[in-house]
């Protein structure tokens, strides 16, 4: 196997087993009789140490590694003598045995460290080195826990996720619609939906009463604080319900910080914590849009959405 255990997980309790770790180089410090690796991926960050006495093989791999090397180590775990508190696995180091490298690499055009020296230009342009960033890292990780805690939620609730199509007819709404040519079907076309409007009513109406969807919605326009070609947003029908029953639904951002407790555990100084303090503020009302409309063939329905979090989700 390429690894046994990841560059987050070692800890004290480890200490003199043979593991076998892959990652990314952050940072290799020569200090002649011995070198010093920092090996990343997305769960920490391991200190590697090529001691004097390794094998000149190993000290040859270790003497060609740059930044965002990606290599594989195969050590044996001792106790770090000077702790670094700052990294989890600060109370462990690996002594490096084996170093096969993976995949050279240039050198990337700014760091890859939680605060880049990178401008927005730059990173956009190298997205893919930007990713590898722990706050871009985080965002994603909270975009996919923020999802799951509105996934068990809502099905907790009877609601039903239905995916809907993305090539559909072209529909009235308040943007311009992204076209897509047809091959089949020479001068016509398919249109992205702005939304899933249409597409939900026909489910409410087919006896799907409550509905939901994390879905993408395009609208080609000029761009707003909380508006961009393509963005995200959480999409809910519910028919047979009065006034009443749409309101206790305004709880839902509550209930889901309630349940979420790994929101709890967020560094305050994260990036992460906008979406912290964006669920925390869902179960204010004033953070909550609700919008209730009849119509004379369907039954009253609910859309739950926020500007904000559709923002966040389309931008992360």
């Amino acid at each position: 196997m390429y690894r046994s255990n990841t560059c987050g997980e070692l800890r004290a309790t480890n200490v003199g087993q043979t593991v076998t770790l892959a990652g990314w180089v952050q940072k290799v410090r020569n200090l002649g009789a011995m070198t010093f690796i920092d090996l990343r991926d997305r769960y920490g960050i391991t200190q590697i140490v090529v001691e004097e006495h390794s094998d000149e093989e190993t000290k040859a791999a270790a003497a060609k590694l740059g930044r965002e090397f990606v290599v594989q180590v195969t050590g044996r775990v001792i106790e770090r003598e000077s702790k670094n508190s700052k990294i989890a696995t600060g109370d462990i180091e690996v002594i490096a045995e084996k170093i096969v490298i993976l995949n050279e690499a240039a050198l990337p055009p700014f760091t890859i460290e939680e605060h880049s020296d990178g401008g927005d230009d730059l990173r956009m342009k190298y997205r893919y080195l930007d990713l590898r960033r722990p706050p871009l890292q985080r965002n994603m990780i909270l975009r996919h826990k923020m999802a799951q805690e509105i996934r068990r939620f809502l099905d907790g609730e009877g609601f039903l996720e239905i995916e809907t199509p993305y090539l559909i007819k072209s529909t009235p709404e308040g943007a311009r619609d992204f076209v897509v040519p047809s091959r089949m079907n020479p001068n016509e076309f398919y249109a992205l939906p702005q939304s899933p409007q249409t597409l939900k009513q026909l489910l409410m109406v087919s006896g799907y009463d409550r509905y939901f969807q994390i879905v993408r919605c395009f609208r080609d326009e000029d761009l707003r604080a909380d508006r961009q070609p393509e963005f995200t947003q959480i999409d809910c029908e519910m028919s047979f319900v009065e006034q009443e029953d749409i309101t206790m639904y305004l709880s839902v951002g509550q209930s889901i910080c309630s349940r979420a407790s790994w929101i709890s555990t967020l560094p305050s100084h994260s990036v992460v914590c906008l979406g912290a303090r964006l669920w925390r503020s869902m179960a204010r009302i004033s953070r909550i849009c609700v919008s209730v409309w009849s119509s004379r063939i369907s039954p009253t329905w609910l859309t739950v959405t926020t500007s904000r979090f559709s923002m966040m989700l389309s931008m992360l």
